[in-house]
Formats: C-alpha cells, sequence, structure tokens
C-alpha cells in the first residue's frame, strides 16, 4: 500500500461526495466516518489487504477496477447504461459487511525456534447475517438501493458464497443483471491482481 491511511481515506470521501448524492448519503458517511472502523479495517483476516486500513483501499481499488471495467464493456456512453453514482454506491459500500467486525488478537507463532504472540485479526461477527446481504442490509439503513445495486453487492462473492450451492439464484441474478457480472469480475480483479493475498 503506497498511500496513507489518511490518503486512502481522503481519495474515498471526495469519490463517495463528487458521486453519492442521494438522500441518506450524508449520513451514511457520517456512520462511516464517525461511528465505525471502516477507515481501519483490515478487508480480511488471512487473505487480500489483511492490514490496518485494507477495508478502504480495498474499496478504492474495487472502484477504479469497476469503472474501467464499465467503460471497457459500454464505451463512453457507458452512463446510459448505468450511473455514475451507483458505480460509486456498488465499489465503495460492497464490503460493509466488514466494518466493526475485526479486533487484533494473539496467537503464538514459532519464530526462529522460539515461541512469541503475535497478532493477528480474529473476526468477530455480531450481526451474522451473510456477507453481500449483510452490505445491502447496512446501506438500505441509510440510502435506497436500486435492484440493480442490490443485487451486484448481494452477489459480489459469485461462486465463492456459500448460498449458491444447490440454488440457480446467482446464475438467475447474473443473467438478469449484467452489471452484477462485471462487478464480481472487478472484486476478484481487484483482490487477485492489484492486492497481496496472504
Amino acid at each position: 500500500m503506497e498511500k496513507t491511511i489518511e490518503e486512502l481515506k481522503s481519495e474515498f470521501i471526495k469519490i463517495y461526495n463528487q458521486n453519492i448524492k442521494r438522500e441518506g448519503a450524508d449520513k451514511l458517511l457520517d456512520y462511516l466516518v464517525n461511528q465505525s472502523d471502516f477507515f481501519l479495517a483490515p478487508a480480511s483476516g488471512r487473505r487480500h489487504s489483511n492490514f490496518e486500513g485494507g477495508l478502504v483501499f480495498h474499496s478504492l481499488n474495487v472502484y477504479h477496477r469497476f469503472k474501467r471495467n464499465i467503460i471497457s464493456e459500454y464505451g463512453e456512453n457507458y452512463q446510459e447504461k448505468i450511473s455514475d453514482e451507483s458505480i460509486a454506491i456498488i465499489a465503495l459500500l460492497h464490503d460493509l459487511c466488514k466494518v466493526n467486525t475485526y479486533t487484533v488478537d494473539y496467537r503464538n507463532q514459532k519464530i526462529d525456534g522460539q515461541w512469541v504472540q503475535v497478532p493477528y485479526f480474529a473476526y468477530n461477527n455480531s450481526l451474522p447475517y451473510g456477507h453481500g446481504e449483510k452490505s445491502v442490509y447496512i446501506a438500505s439503513g441509510f440510502i435506497r438501493l436500486t435492484r440493480e445495486e442490490a443485487m451486484a453487492i448481494n452477489w459480489h462473492m459469485g461462486g465463492f458464497d456459500s448460498r449458491t450451492q444447490g440454488t440457480s439464484d446467482l446464475s438467475d441474478a447474473y443473467s438478469r443483471f449484467p452489471i452484477a457480472v462485471l462487478f464480481h469480475v472487478s472484486d476478484l480483479e481487484a483482490s487477485y491482481l492489484d492486492e497481496k493475498i496472504n
């Protein structure tokens, strides 16, 4: 990560304020800034961007990937298909489910033949509502999402989402909402191409 947490936070807020204008957006941003650990949280406990500030870092990577993928797919007139507001909402808010869920804990690890306590991010989910669906739930408490936005956020994990086993829901969602497909790809690209997997 080349930027500081403060620089990432500033970039996130700038993109958010330039694009997200709907009713409740100010309250959602206030929640992220003042009532959550969004800008300090990791994006994961053991995988991509598992460091302080990793969640905002990941959200911005996904935003930039998603915007490029939208333009690549739909051309310079992409706004006939999806608004800049929807792009920002989907990308910046897709992992709200991770807010206030990671805590620093310690485990024993053998280093140079000696057992030492090392810090790691423990996952403590006080609202076990799922993953994508939890992000939709949290965002919907502040702003009204379009159906397309909700579907893209809800199904951003693609086949990694355990809800897909034995159902056709994911396939049905991707068939009806192609923006959700592009978003899933953008999330994968950011996680595996732009960020370090530990």
